[in-house]
């Protein structure tokens, strides 16, 4: 069988003032055909599916119009478990319509899914935090471990009050009961979470800007040895970049999220894994990239000049721009910057640190005029930089407003 595994979709996410609706949109549809072209029999969706618990309209929309396409009307099982960015409450709503097109939504950990039944396949069985899955177009099961996120006030009331010590104790106990009891040779047995999960021993794997941390200290780290051996790949939410913290022979994969939301991501390629399975076997995977969505870019330049000849050749990308110079920026440069691209998120003037002697930055005479004491102080904060004409003027035209 082919499985679909993506995650961090974060529909309705902004990048500071630019929306990225519009990307989403392409990169849905080409989640879409690849879905189709790959003739996958069963999508899984990690988490972080909403970029907030009260996502927008349009946001709202996308997400349930692509579940539908990717469910094939009810023909292909969807799975889609809630991230640290989802409502679980907003996340189940809808469950009991959405299963009618093949769709599961899963909200909270530990939640049972009450098998069901349709022309396709159906849930054969269920338990706390387990689906199987009985598909007609194949002679096997499909057994899921899954455990969406859970914030710490969840965590202590699935999992008990000793949640920091216990957390992975209480987790591989929880994921080896299920396996032992629902998940033997003779089916694919998968495990799908979002949680911050690493190697034990390996160096910690950094969350991407913007993203909301899913632990303090290391409290809520999720050691993959917590993994129980019965599972032949597990399908991880929450990191941006595409990894296999696993091994070939038991892959433990981020799937990475299908646009770069934040300059951290910057130079990345995002993909969607595509998992070949069958019972008692080593499972194959690949990534596919995705093609959509602009790149984000982190640029440095030390003239204006450079600067306008690259943003001119690299339109369609948001940038962090920062622009080194002797002095500070002008506001003539400033707006034939924005006009030369539209897609400056960041503009950060950077002054160029001076040699400086003891005798260039004297102590400053409190009895001196009031310019003079700002030109002053300006130098004093800036390595011995001399404020130029126009933040003068801006000064002046502070003290005296009504001149």
């Amino acid at each position: 069988m082919k499985i679909l595994h993506t995650a961090d979709w974060h529909l309705g996410k902004r990048l500071d003032r630019f929306s990225r609706l519009e990307e989403q949109v392409l990169v849905m549809d080409e989640l879409v055909e690849i879905a189709d072209e790959q003739n996958v029999d069963l999508i899984l969706i990690a988490g972080d599916l909403f970029d907030n618990f009260n996502p927008g309209v349009d946001a709202v929309q996308l997400f349930y119009k692509t579940l539908k396409r990717l469910s094939l009307n009810g023909k292909r099982p969807v799975i889609a478990i809630s991230g640290n960015h989802d409502s679980p409450n907003l996340i189940d709503a809808p469950d009991p319509l959405a299963r009618e097109c093949g769709i599961i939504l899963i909200g909270h950990p530990k939640a049972i899914i009450t098998p069901f039944e349709l022309e396709h396949f159906s849930i054969s069985k269920s338990d706390e935090g387990y689906i199987e899955l009985t598909l007609k177009s194949l002679d096997h099961p499909v057994r899921i471990l899954h455990t969406p996120y859970a914030n710490e006030i969840r965590l202590k009331q699935y999992f008990g009050e000793e949640k920091e010590a216990e957390l992975n104790k209480v987790l591989a106990e929880h994921w080896q009961k299920n396996a032992d009891e629902f998940c033997d040779e003779k089916g694919v047995n998968l495990l799908m979470t979002h949680l911050y999960m690493n190697k034990k021993g390996a160096p910690l794997l950094d969350e991407p800007e913007g993203e909301k941390p899913l632990r303090i200290g290391n409290a809520d780290l999720i050691f993959s040895d917590s993994i129980p051996p019965q599972i032949q790949y597990t399908a991880l939410g929450h990191l941006h970049r595409f990894q296999n913290i696993g091994t070939e022979e038991k892959p433990v994969v981020y799937s990475s999220s299908p646009l770069c939301y934040s300059f951290s991501e910057a130079g990345q390629t995002k993909y969607i894994s595509i998992i070949e399975a069958e019972p008692a076997k080593t499972v194959q995977f690949k990534r596919i990239p995705i093609k959509n969505g602009k790149c984000l870019e982190r640029k440095s330049f030390d003239c204006i000049e450079k600067t306008v000849e690259w943003l001119t050749e690299n339109q369609d990308t948001f940038v962090e721009l920062t622009l080194e110079s002797e002095t500070f920026l002008k506001a003539d440069e400033r707006k034939r910057l924005y006009q030369t691209h539209t897609g400056i998120v960041h503009l950060i003037p950077k002054v160029k640190n001076q040699e400086l002697n003891e005798n260039q930055l004297r102590e400053i005479n409190l009895n001196q005029d009031i310019q003079s004491l700002f030109g002053d102080y300006f130098k004093s904060k800036n390595g011995g930089q001399e404020a130029n004409d126009e933040l003068i003027n801006l000064f002046n035209e502070i003290l005296n407003p009504n001149l």
